[in-house]
């Protein structure tokens, strides 16, 4: 009578859509967190001993202390996520444990959002919203000079970091009437800034000072932690605005509440928080920030592609062939 082989161990932190879920279940032993509270760092430890292929999200810190207790056992960690910043790289390599993560799904969906809030936030339309739905006012109708915002259309867009979602951001952007500058590691393409009509500034000081709107779309690495440090914000025109739907920690988040507190900064439009999910409660009590919890990805169908590209990734990597979308330290 033929053996059956023993499904791998994989072990999900979070809670991922069902269809995801179920999909795991029939290919991996998969064992779920269906009521998705998230685990505790003793909790990593005891998952990263037991499970051959470990999938995290964003939000788990999968740093030296879990991965140095891991069993021998862990082949892989399939992250449930584009940015990798939450997983310490050098040492998951010294210990022989693959990386993979879930790139270019949640392009469209984030620079959706990105534009949503770089409309949002010139045309205070939070502000809008919230008078109406407030019992207190009483809305007397339209006025020539009330609630008065700012045109975006021939404003000068200023996009920190230019791969694919910033790009898609440009496109979008353009659309509007923005006019694109970028600062970037390397130069995108010569037909590429052509298409977009693009500006490139090697100099990212030279390029904040004479930007509108300043979007944030690269990743958090040692390289750009506080990459808009407080002499940096400094360097923003008063009427500037900043929307970032990266990472929290590319900003300064205490200079940028001191900032727009002070007027030194026309507002922002933040998805992300440096301590998520604490929030600055300067940044929640003004009325020039537009604040999301961290939802720019957030669609079903985002979620859903980037879950079968996590099994895509557990898959070829069981199987024995290269992953897709394996994770180098050199890329971040």
């Amino acid at each position: 009578m033929p053996t059956t082989q023993k499904k791998p161990v994989v072990i999900v932190t979070r809670k991922l859509p069902d269809v995801v879920e179920t999909r795991m279940r029939e290919l991996f032993d998969a064992k779920l967190n269906v009521d998705d509270t998230p685990m505790t760092h003793a909790d990593l430890v005891a998952a990263a001993k037991t499970a051959d292929v470990l999938v995290p999200t964003v939000t788990d810190r999968i740093d030296r202390g879990v991965l140095s207790q891991a069993g021998p056992q862990l082949r892989l960690i399939a992250n449930f996520g584009t940015g990798v910043d939450n997983i310490d790289l050098d040492t998951a390599r010294n210990r022989g444990i693959a990386v993979t993560n879930t790139p270019g799904v949640l392009t469209e969906d984030t620079a959706d959002m990105t534009m949503a809030l770089i409309l949002a936030v010139p045309r205070r339309i939070a502000e809008g919203a919230a008078y109406l739905k407030d019992a207190k006012n009483q809305w007397a109708g339209w006025s020539p000079t009330w609630m008065l915002g700012h045109r975006i259309f021939g404003k000068r867009l200023g996009i920190i970091g230019m791969g694919r979602i910033g790009q898609a951001v440009a496109h979008r952007a353009k659309a509007f009437g923005l006019q694109i500058h970028y600062h970037n590691r390397k130069r995108v393409s010569a037909e590429l800034e052509q298409d977009l009509e693009a500006t490139y500034w090697e100099s990212l000081d030279q390029m904040l000072m004479r930007m509108d709107i300043v979007s944030v779309n690269c990743p958090h690495t040692p390289a750009t932690y506080h990459l808009l440090s407080a002499r940096r914000l400094k360097l923003l025109k008063p009427t500037a605005y900043i929307v970032n739907t990266a990472r929290g920690e590319v900003i300064d988040e205490n200079e940028l509440s001191r900032m727009i507190e002070a007027g030194s900064i026309a507002g922002a439009g933040l998805d992300v928080f440096e301590h998520e999910p604490a929030v600055n409660p300067k940044l929640l009590a003004s009325d020039r920030v537009f604040a999301l919890p961290h939802m720019s990805s957030a669609t079903l169908e985002g979620r859903i592609d980037m879950g079968e590209k996590v099994i895509i990734n557990i898959k070829a990597y069981l199987d024995g062939h290269a992953p897709p979308d394996r994770v180098h330290p050199a890329m971040f």
